[in-house]
Order: structure tokens, then sequence, then C-alpha cells
């Protein structure tokens, strides 16, 4: 199905009740968009939707108001443990957008209540909002819904609370159905009733038919907008169009200081800047926050925690303004009156370059995207025009373009923090740019690493497999010892300086002579008796006994080590290494601890 009729609520086929009429109204919301037109008298009739549209073209509301009308036709009206409603969402700031527009309409309702299931707060307070109040509408993240379903202990029964569903809602489907959710949406589905009403909502709506039925639909209405005044031919065009979509090439070593120009040419304005990681964002986010005068710069990424949700809020109250981010942002964010979606970084996926341009020029409003582009990335263009149906124009940036670099690295030779994030962001630039979905375009190869390096105000080569036994021309590494770069915390330095201390120690204390046997035969070092020994002494370690874990447990990966050595798997030199790393290690206190969130 295509449409890409508009027109007033009252022209709907079916009538909405005064209390969605009168939000409407009083949030401004006179007219409706192409897809809420096309999906809202569907889903209302009890059909199941897939919908395609452009991002920014009022998806939101195209299945909350029919959610709303649909709770409020139940035969049996809900009790206070019975959920009627589910939107599942990737993003934890998606979710919370979602919840700000159903509650601006749950203000008329005051039967309903919702709950905001998502990472960043404590999963135990949700347990008990629950229990406590219940909800009849749940908008929620993959991970923190599963992990609510497996709260039995804790006196939760959501398993129970859903069997009363009606509505199920997947926006961002396609990211949603993609394998990093696919464990936690088929463990999520298998809790919730048949019998129910279910879209699925997407700037890029998968066609897999599969897909479709995995998620429970049954004969889906498929529903694919175009914007009122858009051509015909241009119908598979997926980026709004009112969005002026702009690349400009420059030079690696170019490329930051062209940003703070361009940024400082538009100081008025209100910019998402992409980057490819999240160490990228920490560094580069920090270097505009000391260069750019007089603008607000935000830094929001995947690593952070209780952080993003207040960013995220404080970003878009701004008139303007800067958000550094990676593609975390890119989904479904609706961050009101953003000027420019700048692209230092092009994303891994070419589907993921349509979502971070779609960050600009919702609703009907103008906005403009760019992309900086190396040399021998030009062809990404031609690529994105054919693969995406997303044309760009060229931009020549003008203006004065001063040298930034100097200052960052005089940032990074003044506070080691900064000088870490550097290092790192390189790095994790170099790793991803391998992994570019895109690799006949973006190939590590041609990557100019001293160039690189200079773009990104390094001091010194890190070292990393992907430069190991490279020479690199082109490069000259600070004259400056890194190894005395401080801290500006004085805590941290302190920290460190203890490490130096332990680890000067450890070089000037003598090693205490080992003896093994050099270029002997495994069979002839090791005696059927000693090995008998060694089998009981390790049975002894796993049962337990008077003899020390530690030493027992040293004395196993020296068997090891030596083992190796005599199978050619590695050289003396290793082995000595090894030898004495394992004498100067000692138990760290502590673990590590990962950057899964629920």
């Amino acid at each position: 199905m295509d449409n890409s009729t508009e027109g007033t609520w009252d022209s709907l086929p079916i009538q909405l009740t005064e209390g969605i009429l009168q939000t409407l109204e009083e949030v401004k919301f006179t007219h409706m968009t192409p897809v809420q037109s096309a999906c809202i008298p569907l889903f209302m009739s009890n059909k199941d939707v897939a919908a395609e549209a452009v991002t920014g073209s009022g998806k939101t509301l195209a299945f909350v108001i029919p959610i709303i009308e649909l709770l409020l036709k139940r035969e049996e009206k809900l009790k206070r443990m019975q959920v009627g409603a589910l939107v599942i969402t990737p993003t934890r700031e998606l979710a919370l957008q979602i919840s700000e527009v159903m509650e601006m309409f749950l203000r008329k309702f005051p039967q309903f209540t919702q709950i905001l299931l998502i990472g960043g707060t404590n999963p135990i307070d949700d347990v008990e909002k629950f229990k406590d109040k219940g909800a009849h509408i749940v908008i929620a993240t993959p991970g923190r819904l599963e992990d609510m379903f497996r709260r039995k202990a804790d006196g939760l029964d959501l398993a129970s609370s859903v069997r009363s569903l009606d509505v199920l809602v997947l926006d961002e489907a396609d990211r949603l159905l993609d394998m990093g959710f696919e464990a936690s949406l088929n463990t999520i589905l298998g809790h919730l009733p048949k019998q129910r009403r279910t879209g699925l909502f997407s700037a890029t709506q998968t066609q897999e038919l599969e897909k479709l039925v995995r998620a429970g639909l049954r004969n889906p209405v498929r529903i694919a907008v175009k914007e009122k005044g858009v051509a015909a031919s241009a119908i598979v065009q997926k980026t709004p169009s009112r969005l002026c979509n702009y690349y400009t090439i420059c030079r690696a070593e170019k490329k930051f200081n062209n940003l703070v120009a361009f940024i400082r040419q538009h100081k008025q304005e209100k910019h998402l800047i992409f980057f490819s990681t999240c160490a990228c964002v920490e560094y580069f986010g920090r270097a505009l926050e000391t260069l750019v005068k007089k603008v607000t710069v935000h830094c929001i990424h995947g690593k952070m925690k209780n952080k993003r949700n207040k960013i995220f809020a404080d970003f878009r109250a701004l008139k303007n303004g800067i958000l550094v981010c990676t593609d975390v942002m890119a989904r479904g964010i609706d961050i009101p009156d953003v000027n420019w979606v700048l692209q230092y970084d092009p994303p891994s996926s070419a589907s993921a370059f349509v979502h971070r341009c779609g960050r600009t020029a919702r609703i009907g409003n103008h906005g403009n995207a760019l992309v900086f582009l190396l040399p021998m990335e030009e062809s990404y263009v031609n690529f994105l025009s054919i693969n995406q149906k997303c044309p760009l124009q060229k931009m020549v940036l003008t203006g004065e373009v001063m040298d930034m670099l100097p200052k960052v690295k005089a940032m990074s030779l003044a506070d080691r923090a900064m000088y870490d994030r550097g290092m790192r962001a390189f790095v994790s630039f170099v790793q991803a740019y391998a992994k570019h979905e895109c690799s006949l375009i973006f190939r590590l190869k041609d990557l100019n690493f001293a160039t690189l390096a200079r773009g990104f105000a390094l001091l010194r080569m890190p070292k990393m497999p992907e430069l190991k036994g490279k020479k690199i021309p082109g490069f000259t590494r600070t004259t400056v010892d890194t190894d005395t770069i401080r801290y500006k915390d004085k805590n941290r330095e302190r920290q460190r300086q203890k490490m130096l201390v332990e680890l000067m120690e450890k070089v000037v204390t003598p090693m205490p002579k080992r003896s093994f046997i050099k270029n002997k035969p495994w069979s002839k070092q090791k005696t059927k008796t000693e090995r008998r020994k060694k089998r009981s002494a390790k049975r002894k370690l796993e049962e337990g006994s008077d003899v020390e874990d530690e030493d027992m447990k040293e004395l196993l990966k020296d068997t090891r080590i030596l083992k190796r050595l005599k199978k050619g798997q590695i050289t003396e030199e290793d082995f000595e290494e090894q030898i004495t790393s394992g004498m100067n290690s000692k138990p760290c206190a502590g673990g590590a601890s990962g950057d899964e969130e629920l």
C-alpha cells in the first residue's frame, strides 16, 4: 500500500475520542502526516501494520493514538496489574521520547498508567514501581524488558501481566530485528499472547516476510508512505524532501580544522556531530569544548550509563549548541530545531547514514546534513545515491580555516587524560574503519597513517597490530618524553606514580635463577613418576589440600610454558619473558566489569 495523503484529524474515517482531539489541539498538531492518515484507521480497525516512512514523518503518533483508542474500547477494563499495550524500541532515548508523547495524551485519561523500563536505572526500583502501581502501557528497551520477565524471585510476575495484552508495537523495527536483538526479542515474544494487534514502524523497513511472521504479524498491511509533493519517481528516496544533503572532501589532517571553522561560522545554530566510536566522541568532544567558545557542547555515547538521560534532556532544551555523539543517537530521536547533522566519520552501514540525516528536517521542517569524506572515499557518494537513494551535493567549505591541531596537542601535553583519550580514539577509529560494511571503498590499506595521526594531533604513534612492522614516514613524534606527562587530577596522578615506583622496584630486583633443561626432548625431562606427581598435585589443587593454591597454580603455569617451549611454539626469549612476568605478577584487587547494560 502506498499512501501520501494528509489532512485534518476530523477527516479520518474513524472518529477519534474527544480527549485525544483536545490534546492534539493543545499541542497544535492540527494536520495529520501521511503515515498517520495511513496507519491510524488500519490499526484501529484491528489490522496488523508494517509501516515504512522517511524518518521524521510522525510515526510515533501513528501508534500512540491507536494504542489509547484500542484500550478505551476494551470490553473488560484493565486491572491494575494488567498490561494492555507494549512498545519496544532499541534505545533508551527513543523510549523516553515515546513515553513523553504518551504522557501528553494520558493526562486526559487518568484511568491508564504507563511505565518506562530502560537501562541506566536500578532494575529493583522498576520492579517495586510496577508492583506498587502496575502499568497498563509499558514502553521498554529489549534488554531491560527481558530482565523484568526474569524477576519472579523479586515478586514480579510480568508474564502473567502481559496475558491481557492487546497491542504490541516494535518501533525502529528493522534494528530490533537485527541479530543483536534477536535473542531478547524472541524471549519477549514467547511470553506474549498470539491474539493481539501488532505494528512495526521504521524508516527502513525490512522486506523479509519471515521476520514479520516471527514478530507475530498475520497478513499485515504493508504501508510505504512518501511525502506529499514528492514526484512518483522519487518514492523510494529515504530522506525527507526538505533535507539538503551535502558532502565535502578534505584530507585527514585538515578534517578537524574544517569542522571547527564550520561550527564557528554557524554558532547560533544547533548541531549533531556523529563520530564512529565512543573514544572519538570523548576525545574530539573535549577538544571542541575548549576550542569553540560561547557554545554549549554535550557528549553522548553508548558506554555512558546514568548520564545519558540528563544529557539528552539538556540538549533538547537548548536553542543552539552541539551534541557530539555516536550512532546511539541515530535512530528515531526527535530533537527540536536541529539545523545541521555533521557526519565527521561516515557510519559503518549505509542505512545508518540515512538515520543520521533524519535527525534534522523533521515533521515538515527544513534541515541540512554534511558528511566529511577523505579524497579516497569520494565514490561513497555514488554508492549512497544507488544503494540508499540518497543523493548528495558537493559543498566547498569557504571562510578562514585556522590550524587547531597545535592547541589540541597542547591540551594533551597539559593533561595525561587528554593524551590517553587521543591514543584510544586513534586506535578505535582504525579498528572501526577496518570493519566498515562498505570495505571496497573504506579500505584500511588505503589509509595514510601519518596524515591520520596528524589529524588526531597525536604526540606519538600508538602500539597496535595494524601498525606492527610498518614505517610511518611523514609523522614526527613529539620531542617530549610522553611518560613525563602528568594527570591534572592529582589523585589519579598519585596512583600512576605509585604504579611507576612499583614497576621500577620489580625491574631492579634480581631475578632468582630457575633451573630448566635446555634442548632436550620433553620425554627425557619428565619421567613417568614426575608426571604422576604433577597429576596428583593438580588433583589436590582441585579437591583442596594444605598446599598453597597460588604456589600450585604458579607451578602448573610454569610447566605449561616450558611445554610450549619444547614444542617450539614459543622462543627462548618469549619463555624468559613469560617466566619473569609470572614471577613479578601480583593478584589485582577487584575485578573487571563489563559494559553491558540492561
